[in-house]
């Protein structure tokens, strides 16, 4: 049987073609790979939000007697300099850039709410879905003051989204049965966001508001 015969020269450009080759595979899995989700963490589904209202029997809505932003303390630090208004920024974002203080000096950001997009961040709220003084009337009024901490900052359900600051301030303290988002294709995903916090939370429904989601989500 032959021998085959050694070549450094071609065994050295043999090498260099497999370790390019596979630089190559690894940029075309970086380029191909999903890109960051731009929102906040994704609600339950139309039929579990549906599911949930039948079971739900609507109350009248407490006072704000008592209330204050207060009682419900935000933003709290999350990582290092960012506090979750930061986090929900970037998070919200595109190409966001931030400084050593963890504040976005740029990045381009599209309000769900309106459809309008921003570039700078002082024209963006992190809206509550479910509003603080909401909250108060429909059961966090007997809550620590610890566990309203928590709900103000709460990243893992869909309670926080970076919105157009005008629209943020429209809205106020009102549930789905006075205010919705202007952006009509939005509303299901609204009511959903909804829902979901005010179940993982506790929270109780006055009956307009309760008819109001049923309405949006029997069209989803």
């Amino acid at each position: 049987m032959a021998l085959k015969t050694f070549i450094p020269g071609v065994y050295a450009r043999r090498i260099g073609v497999l370790a390019s080759a596979a630089a190559l595979a690894a940029l075309t899995s970086l380029v191909s790979a999903p890109a960051a989700q731009a929102s906040p963490p994704a609600p339950i589904s139309a039929a579990a939000a549906r599911s949930y209202l039948a079971t739900v029997t609507p109350k009248t809505e407490g006072s704000l007697s008592g209330y204050s932003r207060s009682l419900f303390p935000h933003w709290s630090t999350v990582s290092g300099t960012c506090n979750t208004r930061e986090t929900v920024l970037k998070r919200d974002g595109v190409g966001v850039v931030t400084d050593s203080a963890c504040a976005a000096v740029s990045g381009s950001w599209y309000s769900e709410y309106d459809g309008a997009t921003w570039t700078n961040a002082a024209d963006l709220d992190i809206d509550h879905v479910v509003p603080l003084a909401e909250a108060w009337r429909s059961g966090a009024a007997s809550w620590t003051t610890s566990k309203r901490q928590q709900f103000a900052n709460d990243l893992t359900r869909p309670q926080l989204i970076a919105v157009t600051d005008n629209v943020n301030q429209a809205k106020g303290d009102q549930d789905p049965g006075k205010w919705l988002p202007s952006r009509t294709a939005y509303r299901c995903t609204y009511a959903r966001m909804w829902v979901e916090v005010k179940q993982y939370w506790g929270l109780s429904m006055d009956s307009g508001e309760k008819s109001a989601l049923v309405g949006i989500l029997n069209g989803c």
